[in-house]
């Protein structure tokens, strides 16, 4: 039967989320579905590393022996539907974990399975080029992993046939809550906007608390009450229209700016938002405050799903090992850098002797000395430090032979040395991304519902052609203040950043529509990049949203390859807003006080 209404929580935004948020949202009680989202690139390739050991792992097992161990008879009390990609790069074992639970506990709940997104078996007939740096795919002995970023329909298609539980491997990760809506409204591929909207409200939901207060600008006013933040739920009808809210009496917040933060989370092109089931824009999205602590989108916008699957593959790429330590007291930066220095020079020659080649990559940042920042001068006046200190090299032995060398550095260092005693760093397998596209009709999905197997109908979709959009007319150029006041972005705008891949992206939404014009003026690609010409590789593009009254930062090679191919301290970007809202602004003062 279709819906005019449903409530979906949020229960999961990573591999490692608390396992709290499903009791605490099933407590908030009138909820039709949980989503849970677990998976990144990274930890499909530790779930395949698993399953290389043992044929039965390979899938999220805390989302079975603790989520649904903890809650299951209270879900089907409720008869709350599960939709979650816990599969990992196992769906099916992840399944039968399920079920065996199930008869265990005597419930009446059926579970299904959605199939077709690992491709490692066809690996050696696959031959693509990356699809961002042209490089030739990895032989296949490298592999971890090869998955395709499924969509909703065959989420929805599970429902149709009366699942209670879906288990999907790689999906897209906003499809988790997309497929909850098409079974629910039964929405079709042509129905664009509406899948765009779906989608939207599953991009705000598969982070998590990064919704309600959790990564916020303005942390300070929910920093009493992050112990009990609540996860988000939202609220959608047929129409499209959603509604942000998280379960009464739990800490965190719902508001404009939580919420704004989190819709450019992790997006580039907001008018060119790809997943699997269609082409989102973003750009015009209204977020309306409606109540304390509920915040309304509409306006979402959607094109025709493109034609292919992206496909991720994750491969050994050499080794890497990395580690910290402390210095305090004058020149503390200076002691650290001097520090490590002697250690890779004393490395290199430990590699020459046992005929080792040098490392591939080495990284030193100084936290506490502006390596984070791009600001030199905090070197001069730091009197404590965190270094973090890093090598890539293609043979394992050459990292044991580093971290040999930190190690007999302790009494041969700079005075200030210190740290937190524990276990010696160790070598790690350093894996990187390989993306390409897959044309959909390529990968045949099916779908298997208690034992029995259903076909999922072939996916298609149309070429897009980014040069085809419409772009909105920039915000236009601001009159020059009577009365000028330079402050901090921060205390003219939010801002978030978030990864894809080695791509950084960094939403800034003005706090008052006033201040749009002067951000984008002063807000400039040139500027952006010389703010961080200390990580960036690439380039930077711009990108306006006047729904939200925002602006999308997208740099390009500017994560040192990103995830754990990377040797910095950041490799996801996370703090890239914190520095972009220190750059200074010049605005009126009476934008000021109002904003006060």
């Amino acid at each position: 039967m279709r819906r005019s209404q449903i409530r979906i929580g949020g229960a999961s935004g990573y591999w490692g989320d608390s396992p709290t948020a499903t009791a605490q949202l099933l407590a908030a009680q009138n909820l039709d579905f949980l989503v849970f989202d677990y998976l990144a690139e990274v930890t499909m390739s530790i779930l395949a590393r698993a399953r290389s050991k043992d044929a039965r792992a390979g899938y999220a097992k805390d989302f079975v022996d603790v989520v649904l161990r903890q809650n299951l008879p209270e879900i089907a009390h409720q008869r709350v539907r599960v939709v979650a990609n816990a599969g990992g790069v196992n769906p099916q074992a992840c399944a039968d974990a399920v079920r065996a639970m199930i008869a265990e506990m005597e419930l009446d709940l059926s579970v299904a399975v959605v199939h077709g997104d690992d491709l490692m078996d066809r690996a050696t007939d696959l031959n693509p080029t990356e699809m961002f740096t042209a490089e030739p795919f990895p032989a296949a002995d490298r592999l971890f992993s090869v998955n395709a970023y499924l969509g909703a329909f065959p989420i929805a298609q599970a429902l149709d046939a009366g699942a209670d539980i879906v288990i999907t491997g790689r999906c897209v990760d906003s499809a988790v809550t997309l497929g909850a809506c098409i079974h629910a409204f039964g929405w079709k591929p042509e129905d664009h906007d509406l899948l765009a909207a779906g989608t939207l409200a599953g991009h705000i939901l598969e982070c998590g608390t990064q919704a309600t207060g959790g990564n916020f600008t303005d942390w300070a006013s929910v920093a009493s009450s992050l112990d009990t933040i609540g996860y988000p739920i939202c609220t959608l009808n047929a129409g499209g229209e959603a509604e942000i809210s998280k379960p009464e009496g739990t800490g965190g917040l719902v508001s404009i700016g939580t919420v704004a933060e989190q819709m450019l989370y992790e997006i580039g092109d907001p008018q060119a938002y790809i997943v699997a089931d269609v082409v989102c824009d973003f750009s015009e999205v209204k977020v309306h405050a409606v109540a304390e602590n509920v915040v309304r989108l509409t306006g979402a916008r959607g094109s025709a799903a493109t034609d292919n699957y992206k496909v991720s593959a994750t491969y050994l790429d050499g080794w890497r090992a990395g580690t910290t330590t402390t210095f305090y007291g004058s020149h503390a930066a200076a002691k650290a850098q001097a520090f490590c220095d002697a250690v890779f020079s004393r490395a290199r020659m430990d590699l020459r002797a046992a005929n080792l080649a040098d490392f591939t990559e080495t990284s030193v940042e100084v936290l506490g000395g502006g390596s984070q920042m791009g600001d030199a001068a905090m070197a001069q006046a730091a009197q404590e430090v965190v270094v973090k200190y890093a090598a890539r090299h293609p043979d394992k032995a050459g990292l044991d032979i580093f971290l040999r060398a930190a190690s007999g550095m302790g009494l041969s260092a700079p005075p200030g040395l210190s740290g937190f005693f524990g276990t010696r760093a160790r070598p790690s397998p350093l894996v990187r991304l390989f993306s390409f596209l897959m044309a959909k009709d390529k990968v045949p999905l099916k779908i298997e519902l208690d034992g029995e197997r259903m076909a999922a109908p072939v996916a298609s979709g149309t070429p897009f052609e980014p040069a085809n959009l419409s772009r909105p007319s920039p915000p236009p150029e601001p009159a020059a203040p009577s009365e000028p006041v330079t402050v901090a972005l921060e205390q003219l705008a939010w801002g978030r950043s978030g990864d894809k891949g080695d791509t950084a992206n960094i939403g800034i939404i003005a706090r008052h529509p006033d201040a749009l014009p002067y951000l984008w003026a002063q807000l400039t690609e040139a500027g952006v990049a010389a703010r961080f010409a200390h990580v960036l590789d690439g380039d930077v593009a711009r990108y306006s949203l006047p729904g939200p009254g925002a602006i999308n930062f997208v740099l390009t090679r500017t994560l040192g390859g990103g995830g754990v191919a990377s040797l910095r301290n950041d490799a996801l970007g996370k703090g890239f807003a914190q520095v972009l809202l220190q750059t200074p602004i010049t605005v009126p003062q009476n934008l000021i006080e109002r904003l006060s």
